[in-house]
């Protein structure tokens, strides 16, 4: 069995991953740069292919569960159809959400891993208020509580060394500066779809009939939590409707520590 094969074979039969935290000389080991070369001109496809067969088993993917979602849910687990998929539940995401999660779990067969924050949102409630209306120290501190800390244990526990992320580069400021590859926090994170547009996911989730998020033909063009998302008009900014923090990003898929945000802005990012 080749090297593709048998990355692809430990994943397609659910092999359980290492429960242990990455070992942080596996990333810095990894050539980045060559690893962007070499993905420059590659479809997602092949950038998930490559993926596949560079990480194995310590390969998962994130989903929002989101008004696109099912574009790359479809993209990464028909190559991998065990890859683990995180699914990070703040506790206040909407109904038809919760829902249409348990129906692509259903429906595909989805190895879904969901992780909640280690209180309920009424404990939270209780003891510090509605974080998402008392300002940005607030809010930040909010996404690292009920986002950033259920993502990153997930990592760890699911021994994940490289994690695969669907966004955009139209989508926000940051997304713009990114590259294919990148590493954060000590893990490779690989963007197949860096540079689509909306209608370059419209077109595959048609070509594919998949679905998009119930909530999406009301308006909802990008959808978090209940309290801080609105439906946009049809000429605004499909993150327009996303209220929470003043960069437009949740919180996962920036660094985590301070070295690394500095590190980021010196070289470019």
């Amino acid at each position: 069995m080749d090297l593709e094969l048998a990355a692809l074979h430990s994943i397609a039969t659910g092999t359980a991953a290492p429960n242990h935290p990455l070992n942080p000389k596996d990333t810095t080991l990894f050539d980045v740069h060559r690893a962007n070369h070499r993905m420059a001109t590659a479809d997602p496809e092949a950038i998930v292919r490559w993926a596949v067969t560079e990480f194995g088993e310590r390969l998962a993917l994130s989903s929002s569960f989101g008004a696109h979602s099912a574009a790359m849910l479809h993209l990464v687990t028909r190559i991998a159809p065990r890859v683990p998929i995180i699914f990070v539940d703040t506790g206040y995401l909407f109904p038809e959400t919760y829902r249409f999660a348990e129906e692509l779990r259903e429906r595909f067969s989805l190895n879904l891993h969901v992780y909640s924050p280690r209180f309920t949102t009424a404990r939270l409630e209780a003891t510090e208020g509605k974080l998402w209306e008392q300002g940005e120290h607030a809010v930040r501190r909010y996404l690292t509580l009920n986002k950033v800390e259920p993502m990153q244990r997930a990592l760890r526990e699911l021994g994940v060394r490289a994690w695969l992320a669907g966004l955009r580069a139209s989508q926000t400021e940051h997304r713009r500066s990114l590259r294919k590859v990148e590493v954060q926090d000590s893990r490779v994170k690989v963007h197949p779809i860096l540079d689509w547009t909306t209608a370059d996911v419209d077109a595959y989730l048609a070509e594919h009939d998949r679905p998009y998020h119930p909530l999406y033909h009301e308006g909802y063009r990008s959808i978090g939590d209940w309290h801080s998302t609105q439906p946009v008009a049809p000429d605004e900014d499909e993150r327009a409707g996303r209220l929470l923090g003043v960069k437009r990003e949740c919180g996962l898929h920036l660094p985590t520590t301070d070295e690394e945000n500095q590190s980021l802005t010196s070289s470019r990012l």
